[in-house]
């Protein structure tokens, strides 16, 4: 993807200070998304990037591993999937507004920053947190390179396009991911 947003191109690491370090960048760039003096179209732009390849490498590579070594459940992976569908959701919505200083641009950010807010929390408590205390220091090496590698392959695929967003929700929409039913729970 070509942006003059630096969304860091690591090669390897382990694998929870890579994730870390890309949940910083999430923080920041939805502050930069909401500061209206900033350039909102190509920090849109960078995001999608980076939700989908920081999606893509932890489905294909970082999720099955730790339920292979038990430091995860099934559903703690396929939940991560879900909330990454609803993410991409989300960032969709912001992605096929025209401009960047309605309310509805403003709106569309403020429901994609509670979604993905909600699953930097919720990974780094139910994730990261038992990868660190079950899965040794090799295999979170091994898990960083495969991660860095994909998610660096998914950027220079342009993963972020608004056809790519788009293709990847409706797959999901196909799975059953994006179900609404958690959403009736709030009060």
């Amino acid at each position: 993807m070509s942006t003059p947003i630096d969304l860091g191109r690591p090669v390897q690491g382990d694998v929870i200070d890579l994730i870390l370090d890309d949940h910083r960048r999430f923080e920041a760039l939805l502050r930069d998304l909401r500061d209206s003096t900033s350039d909102r179209d190509e920090v849109r732009k960078a995001l999608a990037a980076l939700h989908v390849a920081h999606a893509e490498a932890e489905e294909q590579h970082v999720y099955p591993k730790l339920r292979r070594k038990d430091a995860i459940t099934e559903h703690e992976a396929e939940h991560g999937e879900e909330e990454h569908a609803e993410g991409h959701e989300a960032m969709l919505a912001v992605l096929e507004l025209k401009g960047t200083d309605t309310q509805a641009f403003d709106d569309a950010v403020e429901e994609l920053a509670k979604k993905l807010n909600h699953h930097l929390t919720e990974e780094e408590l139910t994730i990261l947190n038992p990868a660190r205390e079950e899965v040794s220091e090799q295999v979170r090496a091994e898990l960083g390179l495969a991660f860095a590698t994909e998610r660096n392959k998914q950027l220079d695929a342009d993963c972020g396009s608004i056809d790519n967003v788009r293709r990847i929700v409706q797959a999901a929409e196909k799975e059953g991911l994006l179900d609404d039913e958690e959403d009736d729970d709030e009060d």
